[in-house]
């Protein structure tokens, strides 16, 4: 799966919805154009197993919606993305209805792919900090780690074992054992 700039030009949300459906997941970053093939197995097992995890949770404790792919975000002018998995809630604290709705976002979930793992580290860890969004997860299955950044980290905080969201201005909170769900992903 790899991501690359189409054409030297600055692309926009708009730009990029024009695109004609054929399978890739297309977003842009500060104006760069990315687009990302169909993800494998593996990667949507990790994506669904997530979203199992804290579906109730977000619901139960009305922290917005809780989508995934495909789903635009849109941070700014130039940058739309499409986060593996995300809990977005609009202005009001109500769940958001749509991209332009979104006025926290609480949640950003990327599973790495050995193609991606350079823009999902790199270019959307800072734009997801630029953009204060509250926490930012990267799911390595290689690695069987989940690396968290919050809009001020310097450095991932890197878990193995148990993985704890006390999401802002909640006092509730999730513990998700990071063996068991590892193991459940990839079968072992």
């Amino acid at each position: 799966m790899g991501m690359a700039q189409l054409v030297e030009r600055y692309w926009t949300a708009e730009d990029v919805r024009a695109l004609p459906e054929d399978g890739n997941r297309y977003e842009c970053v500060d104006g760069v154009l990315l687009v990302t093939p169909a993800p494998v197995y593996n990667h949507n097992d990790a994506i669904g197993a997530v979203y199992r995890l804290l579906y109730d949770f977000v619901v139960r404790c009305r922290l917005g919606r809780i989508m995934f792919a495909p789903a635009d975000v849109e941070l700014g002018h130039g940058t739309m993305v499409q986060p593996d998995l995300f809990v977005a809630a609009s202005a009001t604290g109500a769940p958001s209805e749509g991209p332009g709705d979104i006025d926290q976002l609480r949640l950003a979930v990327e599973v790495l792919s050995p193609s991606t793992a350079k823009t999902d580290r790199d270019l959307k860890r800072r734009l997801y900090q630029r953009a204060g969004v509250h926490e930012y997860w990267i799911v390595d299955l290689a690695r069987r780690q989940v690396e968290r950044w919050t809009p001020t980290s310097e450095g991932a905080e890197v878990l193995t074992s148990l993985l704890v969201w006390i999401p802002r201005g909640t006092p509730d909170s999730i513990e998700i054992d990071l063996v068991r769900y590892f193991a459940e992903v990839l079968r072992d």
